[in-house]
């Protein structure tokens, strides 16, 4: 039988008043009970009438159809909200209104990378710096094969065949850091001279360089990620470059995401495609993103609007749901053409972080079809920053 609703056009509300509907809805999660009769959210009175069949008729006895129940209950990302929903409902699993959250919950763990401590050269070197390549030389061949046998700074000679050359060719964030922590001095250009022209080139640098030097400083290396898409690829402490076919393999790439900038969901999301598809683990960092110093989880809750269902998910074969356990995720529904901002990520994840929940990102494509990316905390010790791993996942 299918479901029957009631559409109240002028209180933008859609509810359940006829006794079998009411029971079917209560017994399957859906909507909020008051004084006897299930109101529902937009997501689910779309759902109910596009999968279930529902029946609408508003108090003449007039039926409505699904565009015209969308456009009285017409919200932000309507569709992408809806699309999203209806994917995890389809999957058997419960998803509620992110209003509904009553945590701090325990479902968020960080996960800690290996400990490390940057170690300056006990030799000096001087190099030229290139502007409009935004690259230093070094020409002496001991100090530039010791920089990068010691530090795997730069790269000697010629890129998996150091046999072929003398040069070592440092990069931007290398030739900066180098110079704030390792006495590297360049011939024609200071530190504060590198800073400008480098801004000047990316606007997005210092942002990118203080990410570079938080993981440099705590024994991490990194290099360029260009061949995967990203900002750099990570090699933990203790990494240094093989020779021949010993040649290391970085198991992670990291994207720098700042505060201020937005980028197109499709290419952010194309992005750790590539990553996965290399089986590396894309590692996020919002520059500025400070570990709390105080413990916030006696704070009330309040759901950032960037955030858009509670999530339940699965306990071993049980499909978990409100009376008999609690919500695993907080969910951020998005389209494959609109922008997602450093800023509204931040914020959705320190809303997660004081639900105790971890952020799922849901993508719907032009197609309808939803992707799905986990979101988890990671820890490097010695760091005042926080990062992230996101995780491709099929729920």
């Amino acid at each position: 039988m299918a479901v029957e609703l009631e559409v109240l056009p002028k209180e933008k509300m859609v509810r359940a008043t006829q006794a079998q509907s009411v029971s079917s809805l209560v017994s399957g999660h859906w909507g909020v009970m008051n004084r006897g009769k299930v109101e529902l959210s937009a997501e689910e009175a779309l759902y109910l009438i596009d999968i279930r069949n529902a029946k609408v008729l508003d108090t003449a006895n007039n039926e409505w159809h699904f565009n015209e129940v969308a456009a009285i209950l017409d919200r932000p990302k309507l569709m992408a909200r809806y699309l999203t929903f209806k994917d995890w409902r389809d999957r058997g699993l419960i998803a509620r209104q992110a209003s509904e959250i009553a945590g701090p919950y325990k479902h968020q763990a960080a996960k800690r990378y290996p400990e490390g401590k940057f170690s300056a050269p006990g030799f000096s070197a001087r190099a030229r710096f290139y502007a409009d390549d935004l690259f230093a030389v070094i020409d002496d061949d001991e100090t530039a094969k010791a920089l990068y046998n010691q530090g795997w700074f730069g790269q000697y000679a010629t890129y998996k065949a150091e046999q072929r050359g003398r040069l070592g060719k440092l990069d931007i964030y290398e030739t900066l850091f180098l110079m704030k922590h390792a006495g590297l001095k360049l011939e024609n250009a200071n530190e504060k001279e590198v800073v400008k022209l480098a801004t000047e080139r990316r606007p997005d640098f210092r942002s990118l360089f203080e990410v570079y030097e938080d993981w440099r400083l705590n024994g991490f290396v990194l290099k360029t990620g260009f061949k995967f898409g990203t900002h750099f690829r990570i090699y933990f402490p203790g990494a240094s470059p093989g020779k021949g076919e010993n040649w290391v393999h970085s198991q992670h790439v990291l994207h720098v995401f700042p505060r201020q900038s937005r980028l197109l969901i499709s290419e952010w999301a194309r992005a750790i495609r590539v990553a996965h598809s290399v089986r590396k683990t894309f590692v996020l960092a919002i520059p500025g993103q400070k570990k709390k110093k105080k413990d916030e989880t006696g704070k009330k809750l309040h759901p950032s609007s960037y955030l858009d269902f509670l999530l339940y998910h699965r306990r071993g074969t049980d499909i978990e749901n409100p009376k008999t356990g609690h919500p695993r995720y907080l969910m951020l529904s998005l389209s494959e053409e609109e922008y997602l901002g450093g800023e509204e990520m931040a914020a959705a994840i320190g809303e997660c972080k004081r639900a105790g929940l971890e952020l799922m990102i849901a993508i719907a494509d032009r197609e309808t079809s939803v992707t799905y990316y986990a979101v988890h905390r990671i820890e490097i010790p010695g760091s005042e920053y926080e990062y992230y791993e996101i995780e491709w996942v099929q729920p």
